[in-house]
């Protein structure tokens, strides 16, 4: 009989689900302007969202096999 891995499948789809949910979350944030108005936006925004865009960056680098990450 084959040797399954159940304990890594289920630590891959609690780890995926978890992803998932923080992608909604951002997803929506992302839709409210970052929880910012238009009227208030000044350059500490800017910075913010410089600081995601960067960690995002090099998830997507890294899922994706890309720029220092390519093989």
């Amino acid at each position: 009989m084959p040797k399954t891995n159940d304990a890594a499948l289920d630590a891959f789809i609690a780890a995926k689900a978890e992803i998932d949910t923080m992608l909604g979350r951002l997803v929506a944030h992302s839709a409210d302007h970052f929880g910012s108005s238009p009227e208030e936006v000044n350059w500490g925004h800017v910075g913010t969202l410089d600081h995601y865009r960067g960690r995002l960056r090099e998830i997507t680098a890294m899922a994706f096999c890309e720029g220092e990450h390519a093989d």
